[in-house]
């Protein structure tokens, strides 16, 4: 049977996020559906059946890979990989996302992103930081932005806008809360979720109604030696 649209949009983003549950791939490609769920299933049945997809039942709701996906189907990195989804789909929900890319690679010892995603034509790094780490290890983490920041490296990526090189945000999701001592040329967010990362500069604007709003407050700030638009205007 010929693949249909949904059925290579299904496909490429397997192949994109490494990893979805059922439940993932419902919420994205069969959302507005009377029943997504069941539609899912049957969808994705027929895709395992004909070789396009791999399956792996050790999870609930099962998960889905990409066929050529060398990720074992009881890796310890499977949770991960679905908590970046999730924080996907809760970006998704508060508005569009462009350029979301699961783990870019730069030179081996720079930063290691989770993710990379353009949000309100304001660039982000995303982190989800989902275990505790140690406050030495999330410095190192940071130096590693640090040396992909001196490396020149971004200024080469084709969503930067002409004329400029802007350095992305970086957005650490956890419910532990790091202590930054040093200082950095670009912004670091922490918040337990995007949800509640867009909540904390609403309060911020609530706090302060006398004051510009918090997004027009961070698009003002240098970053980098550049100003981001988080307005996208």
């Amino acid at each position: 049977m010929p693949l249909t649209k949904r059925d290579k949009a299904i496909i490429a983003d397997l192949q994109r996020f490494r990893v979805m549950s059922r439940d993932d791939i419902a919420d994205i490609h069969f959302k507005g559906l009377k029943r997504p769920q069941e539609s899912a299933n049957n969808v994705l049945l027929r895709l395992v059946r004909e070789g396009h997809i791999q399956r792996s039942t050790a999870f609930v709701p099962y998960v889905y890979f990409c066929a050529e996906s060398g990720i074992k189907k009881n890796s310890q990195k499977i949770p991960h990989y679905l908590e970046i989804v999730k924080t996907y789909k809760e970006i998704l929900s508060t508005g569009p996302v462009e350029h979301f890319t699961v783990e870019p690679k730069y030179r081996k010892g720079l930063a290691e992103p989770d993710a990379f995603f353009i949000y309100q034509r304001a660039p982000f790094f995303l982190e989800c930081q989902r275990s505790i780490y140690s406050e030495k290890a999330i410095e190192e983490k940071l130096n590693r932005y640090l040396a992909l920041y001196e490396s020149g490296l971004i200024a080469e990526e084709s969503w930067q806008p002409e004329g400029k090189t802007i350095f992305p945000y970086i957005l650490i999701l956890s419910d532990t809360r790091y202590a930054i001592n040093q200082r950095y040329p670009f912004r670091i967010f922490q918040a337990p979720s995007f949800t509640q990362f867009m909540q904390s500069l609403k309060s911020r604007d609530e706090r302060r109604p006398e004051t510009k709003p918090a997004l027009q407050q961070i698009q003002q700030k240098n970053v980098g030696g550049v100003k981001i638009n988080l307005y996208g205007k």
